[in-house]
């Protein structure tokens, strides 16, 4: 199943992870204090992460996670927003690499 994927800019990484948790009634997956969280649901992927790039409380891009994509791809819509598609290992993947310490592992 696909799972819509969001990512957002956040300079308040703990508190957003309390938030959101709440919201979601659920704790991250995957968290490096003051860097990133990942909440992965039965329909929803989503993160946050502190990225200097962009504005906080922006969104960064949109996607899907799908088990079928054979390759983290990446394009624009028509509206400029960038849209990625990628499967879950390769996510864990990318944020072991951008986190060395994160030691994510997908269920």
């Amino acid at each position: 199943m696909k799972r819509l994927h969001i990512a957002l800019s956040t300079d308040k990484v703990e508190e957003t992870v309390q938030d959101y948790s709440a919201r979601l009634n659920c704790k991250p997956c995957a968290h490096v204090s003051g860097e990133y969280a990942l909440w992965r649901t039965d329909s929803l992927n989503l993160s946050i992460r502190n990225d200097s790039k962009c504005k906080p409380g922006t969104l960064r891009h949109l996607g899907w996670e799908d088990p079928n994509a054979t390759a983290f791809t990446q394009d624009k819509d028509v509206n400029g927003i960038v849209w990625e598609r990628f499967n879950a290992k390769q996510q864990a993947e990318e944020i072991n690499n951008a986190w060395s310490n994160a030691s994510y592992q997908v269920d």
